[in-house]
């Protein structure tokens, strides 16, 4: 059977496990139906809703399958599918490669293709699929390869997205099991220490990630603002400018974006950040290609990506995670333009939108601490 090329660009959507932990319904998933649209979030791209763990119930039915909580969702999954897939979305949904899911649902292992066929039979799009309780004498990688012939076989295209933390060196293996993303690292929690922590760890591996298989960094917590119900990753919070850098970040090195916020309750700036499609537009190139990372002189806690995109130009991220304001100086010849040549570049900025014209040999702009500035530029003559 023929099977249509799965992810072009990295999966963007939205994810209930970070705000809402096990607190999930059937109006709550339908009402951020409502919203990924009202928002305008599905025409910015955010095309999957995904219903993450605690939504089954706690053993499987008579025939052995997995049934959802009649509390949480009295109206079934396929009628869930239905409404979601009738505001141009598509429904996401959580299994787990053990024999438990890691909230103590159960889990698919030796379940794997009568869950498929369930997953089918509802009208699933995709799948997140965990970790947690499989036996310890079976790699991850077999059960990733045996859920993704299960799906193969359930007769619908259903993206199967491994939630396999960075263990087993899993970025050396994963594009062969057919996943269309991985995750790469523990759970993201809403502070700056974690999205620093997860950012650094990634950028030497993001080489690993390109066209039908991304380094999935974990969602997206921008818009949190410290509030949910799930205990491991509602901490605190992050300021307005550290959520900007997140999303930056996330964008530059090409993971899937996965909103974790309340959608209902979306401030305009939020709203903003979300849907800017200067930064959607550099996640999403079509060339997925990876980042040179550029260190800057004297000042460890600060560097450049720079990302070649498909139409030639490049995109330049300036970050600085250190707790002061700092120049950041990016020198042309690292990217292989000296000043000889003759050329400058063209800088837009994605934040505003505003093009600052060609600059030449270098640039330094001032970036806020823990800050980003991001820029579409292409090569130019004065």
């Amino acid at each position: 059977m023929k099977r249509e090329f799965r992810a072009p660009t990295p999966p963007m959507g939205w994810n209930s496990w970070n705000t809402f932990y096990d607190q999930i319904d059937e109006g709550l998933v339908r009402a951020t139906a409502d919203a990924m649209v009202e928002q305008g979030l599905r025409d910015a791209g955010y095309e999957y809703l995904i219903v993450d763990d605690c939504w089954a119930l706690k053993e499987r039915d008579t025939r052995g399958n997995l049934a959802p909580d009649p509390a949480k969702f009295p109206g079934g999954m396929a009628a869930l599918a239905d409404y979601v897939h009738a505001r141009g979305l598509k429904l996401g949904l959580y299994a787990c490669c053990g024999v438990r899911t890691c909230a103590g649902y159960p889990g698919s292992f030796e379940h794997e293709f009568e869950d498929a066929a369930q997953f089918a039979r509802w009208g699933v799009d995709y799948l997140k699929y965990d970790n947690c309780y499989r036996p310890e004498s079976i790699p991850s990688q077999a059960l990733y390869r045996r859920m993704r012939m299960a799906l193969d076989c359930s007769g619908r295209e259903i993206a199967l997205a491994a939630c396999q933390w960075g263990t087993e060196d899993v970025h050396r293996w994963i594009r062969s099991t057919g996943a269309v993303s991985y995750r790469s690292t523990v759970d993201i929690q809403d502070s700056w220490a974690s999205i620093e922590r997860i950012a650094l760890s990634q950028i030497e591996n993001q080489c690993y990630a390109g066209p039908g298989c991304y380094n999935d960094m974990d969602m997206l917590v921008v818009g949190m603002n410290g509030r949910g119900v799930n205990p491991e990753t509602c901490v605190g919070g992050c300021t307005p400018e550290e959520y900007r850098t997140h999303f930056a970040l996330w964008a530059m090195l090409g993971a899937p974006l996965i909103l974790g916020c309340d959608l209902r309750a979306l401030d305009e700036e939020t709203r903003a950040l979300l849907t800017n499609p200067h930064l959607i537009a550099i996640d999403q190139d079509p060339a997925c290609r990876s980042c040179q990372r550029i260190s800057v002189y004297a000042n460890p806690d600060a560097f450049v990506l720079a990302k070649p995109l498909w139409d030639g130009s490049c995109a330049l991220g300036f970050f600085n995670f250190s707790d002061v304001a700092a120049n950041v100086t990016l020198n042309f010849w690292e990217l292989g333009l000296p000043a000889a040549s003759g050329w400058g570049l063209s800088f837009v900025d994605c934040f505003s939108g505003e093009a600052l014209g060609v600059k030449r040999e270098f640039f330094a702009p001032t970036v806020p601490a823990h800050g980003g500035r991001v820029y579409r530029c292409a090569p130019a003559r004065p």
